[in-house]
C-alpha cells in the first residue's frame, strides 16, 4: 500500500503513473475519434461497405427474370447514387481498357453470394481510367447466366485508405497524445528543477544567495530543503570562520609587534637583525596563512566583465615596476565570473614566473565553451614529480625553485580552488625547451 500513498502525494511516482494513463486515454480518445470520421474522409474499401452484397441480391433476382423486364428491374434497383442498368452485351459499354479486369478479391465474394446467378466478375476502379477522364468511376459488371451484363455503379468516393495509411495514422495519433501529455509532465517536473539548478549554481558563485523556495513534486521539494539547509550551515561557518579569523589576525600581530619593539633594545646589531628577520618571516607567514583561509574573493559575487581588459591591466601594473610582459591574445574578451578572484589568480602566476624564471608571457586564447590563459616563462621549470605537489598548501620546493625568493606554499593552492570554484582547472607541465607553463582552463558560463 505505501505505492498507493506515493502517488496520492505531489511525487514523481505519482506523475509518471499520470503520464501513461493520461497518454494511454488521450490515445483511445483520438483513435476513436479517428473512427468516427473515417466515414466521411477515410473511407474504407468498396468490399467492407455491404454494396457487393446488395449487387448479389439485385443479380440473383434479374437473372431470375425474364429479359424483357430486367431493364426495369435494373432502374428501380438505382438509388441514390448506386447505379444498375442491364445490358445485353459488354461491347457498347465504356470500360476502361486494363489488362486484367477481373476482380479476384470481388469473386471471391460475390460467386458464394451470386450462387448460379453470375458467371465472371469485372471490377474497375476511377485510377483505371486515363488521367483527367470525366467517365472515370466505380463500376462493377456481373454477368448472367443468358451471357448479358448488370452494370453496377457505386456512389463516388473522392479519395479512400488503404490498411497500411490507417495504420499508420493510427500509430502516429499514439505517439502525438503520449508527446503531448509527455511535455506537460516533463514540463511539470523540469520547471522545479530548473529553479533547483538556478539556486545551486547563485549559491555556487555568491555565499550570501538567499535560499531557493522549495516547489515541485515531494522529492525535488525534499532535495531543495536539504540544500538550503546546508547552505545555511555553509554560511554560518563562513562567518563564524571570519570573525575567529579577524581575532587570531589581531592576537598574533599584536606579541609580533611587542617583539620587534623589544628588539629595538638589543645592543648585538648581528642578534637584533636575527630577531627582525625571524619577527618579519612569521608576519609574512600568518598574513599568507590569513589571506588564503579569509579569501575574500571567494565571497565576490559573480559578474560580467572584460578579461582581456583585466590582464592588460595588470601587464600595465608590471609595467609600471619595470617589468615587461608579452601578452599575446583579443584585446576584448567579456567573461562571466569573479574579477577579484581572477586577478589574484593571474599574480600568482606572474609573480611566480617573475622570480623562478625570465621571459614570462601570458596568452588568452577564447574557444568553443571555453577560455584559456597560459603564463609561460623560461626557467629550470618543476621536476616533474613535483607538478602536482606545488599545489598542496604550505609546500614549497627545495631545489630549482629558490624558497628564499619568498612565500610560504600557499600561492598554488589559492590560485588553484579559485579556478576550481569557477568550474575550472590549473594546471603546470614543463616547457620542452625549459620554463614552466601554467595553463588556467575557464568555462564560458551566462550570467
Amino acid at each position: 500500500m505505501s505505492w498507493l500513498k506515493r502517488i496520492r502525494r505531489d511525487t514523481v511516482a505519482r506523475w509518471i503513473a499520470l503520464t501513461i494513463i493520461l497518454a494511454m486515454l488521450i490515445s483511445l480518445a483520438l483513435n476513436g475519434l479517428f473512427i468516427q470520421l473515417a466515414g466521411v474522409w477515410a473511407r474504407p474499401p468498396l468490399i467492407e461497405t455491404g454494396l457487393l452484397e446488395k449487387a448479389a441480391a439485385v443479380t440473383r433476382v434479374i437473372d431470375a427474370a425474364p429479359a424483357s423486364l430486367r431493364g426495369q428491374l435494373a432502374k428501380a434497383a438505382t438509388e441514390d447514387g448506386f447505379v444498375v442498368s442491364w445490358h445485353l452485351d459488354r461491347h457498347g459499354l465504356n470500360v476502361p481498357p486494363v489488362d486484367d479486369p477481373i476482380s479476384e478479391e470481388g469473386s471471391r465474394i460475390l460467386q458464394p453470394l451470386l450462387k448460379s446467378a453470375g458467371g465472371r466478375v469485372e471490377a474497375y476502379e476511377p485510377s483505371d481510367w486515363p488521367e483527367h477522364s470525366a467517365d472515370a468511376r466505380y463500376m462493377l459488371l456481373i454477368e448472367l447466366s443468358d451471357a448479358s451484363w448488370l452494370l453496377f455503379s457505386p456512389p463516388t468516393r473522392s479519395w479512400g485508405l488503404d490498411d497500411t495509411p490507417r495504420y499508420l495514422i493510427v500509430i502516429l495519433l499514439a505517439l502525438i497524445s503520449t508527446a503531448l501529455v509527455a511535455l506537460i509532465a516533463t514540463r511539470r517536473l523540469a520547471t522545479p528543477l530548473q529553479h533547483f539548478t538556478d539556486g545551486a549554481r547563485r549559491f555556487g558563485a555568491d555565499f550570501r544567495a538567499p535560499p531557493i523556495e522549495p516547489l515541485g513534486p515531494q522529492e525535488i521539494r525534499q532535495a531543495i530543503l536539504a540544500f538550503n539547509a546546508m547552505q545555511a550551515q555553509l554560511q554560518h561557518f563562513i562567518r563564524d570562520r571570519t570573525q575567529m579569523l579577524a581575532a587570531i589576525s589581531h592576537d598574533l600581530r599584536a606579541p609580533l609587534t611587542r617583539m620587534r619593539l623589544r628588539g629595538e633594545f638589543i645592543e648585538d646589531a648581528e642578534q637584533q637583525q636575527r630577531l627582525f628577520r625571524d619577527v618579519d618571516e612569521m608576519q609574512a607567514m600568518i598574513n599568507s596563512a590569513l589571506e588564503f583561509f579569509r579569501d575574500d574573493a571567494r565571497l565576490e559575487p559573480a559578474t560580467q566583465f572584460d578579461l582581456a581588459e583585466l590582464l592588460q591591466t595588470l601587464l600595465d601594473d608590471y609595467r609600471d615596476q619595470g617589468v615587461e610582459i608579452a601578452f599575446n591574445g583579443p584585446l576584448r574578451l567579456v567573461y562571466f565570473g569573479r574579477p577579484l578572484g581572477l586577478k589574484r589568480v593571474m599574480t600568482n602566476l606572474l609573480d611566480n614566473a617573475i622570480k623562478y624564471g625570465s621571459e614570462p608571457v601570458i596568452e588568452l586564447m577564447p574557444d568553443a565553451g571555453e577560455v584559456r590563459i597560459k603564463v609561460l616563462d623560461r626557467g629550470p621549470g618543476i621536476p616533474q614529480a613535483s607538478l602536482e605537489q606545488v599545489f598542496a598548501p604550505f609546500f614549497r620546493m627545495e631545489g630549482s625553485r629558490n624558497k628564499s625568493t619568498g612565500g610560504v606554499g600557499l600561492g598554488l593552492s589559492a590560485a588553484r580552488a579559485i579556478v576550481l570554484e569557477h568550474g575550472g582547472e590549473l594546471t603546470l607541465r614543463n616547457r620542452s625547451k625549459g620554463g614552466l607553463e601554467a595553463l588556467v582552463v575557464l568555462p564560458v558560463q551566462v550570467g
